[in-house]
């Protein structure tokens, strides 16, 4: 007697990969509040940008740009958290070998307190120069001061970003948690801010990693990378 043919039960199928991500779509928010804060509002006195600039200088400044750019600064900041503690959640905690995940949340971080004092020193000049809400607080001196603190320092304070950057590289090249192709933007990116750096003696060249967190997060949103398919959209 023959057994009867049963057939197979079918194979479960398998969740399609989500080909959109909104998590990284902070790391934009972050580049492009940074882009606002740090370069559209930049102020510069004097009558040229190779002019000496001194106390004198201080008194034909607009405290408008200034106030945007440190609200819009503060903003930034707080992206550059909020984006960190996402990243963590879903990259670090579910790679927990990788270097490069915990280079990223540490770049993020330390750039958002180093941009903390920066645009604070910059809104602070929004608050104290000629016709703002308390210009009779410091004399030119002490506004002179204040607008050197803020030179650079919004620029600067994106080195540790331009470190991540470095980290995105290496989980691409070393880990195969990142797509080569994104890896290799980012590498490239963060070498050619260190050799500018290098050359030219300019410390404010890591500014440009924002841009490189506005590629990051654009490629990520619509990209393939296994750190994406976690099961967290």
């Amino acid at each position: 007697m023959s057994r009867p043919i049963t057939e197979a039960p079918p194979a479960p199928r398998m969740p399609a990969a989500k080909r959109f991500h909104w998590w990284p779509l902070w790391a934009v928010g972050c580049g492009l509040l940074g882009l606002i804060a740090t370069v559209v509002t930049d102020t510069r006195a004097g009558d040229g940008p190779s002019a000496t600039v001194g106390v004198a200088n201080i008194a034909a400044l607009d405290h408008e740009m200034f106030r945007l750019g440190g609200f819009v600064g503060y903003l930034c900041v707080a992206a550059l958290l909020v984006f960190a503690a996402v990243w963590q959640r879903r990259v670090t905690h579910t790679f927990v070998w990788s270097l490069g995940a915990r280079i990223v949340t540490f770049g993020l971080v330390a750039s958002a307190a180093a941009l903390s004092l920066a645009y604070g020193w910059k809104g602070a000049l929004g608050n104290y120069l000629h016709g703002a809400a308390e210009d009779d607080y410091y004399d030119d001196s002490g506004l002179y001061v204040y607008y050197v603190m803020n030179d650079f320092s919004p620029y600067v304070g994106w080195l540790p970003v331009t470190v991540a950057l470095g980290g995105i590289a290496w989980m691409a090249f070393a880990e195969g948690l990142v797509s080569r192709p994104l890896g290799a933007v980012a590498g490239a990116l963060t070498a050619l801010i260190t050799a500018a750096v290098a050359v030219t003696g300019v410390p404010g060249l890591p500014f440009l990693s924002m841009f490189g967190l506005i590629v990051v997060g654009s490629w990520l949103t619509v990209g393939r990378s296994p750190i994406l398919q976690g099961g967290l959209a």
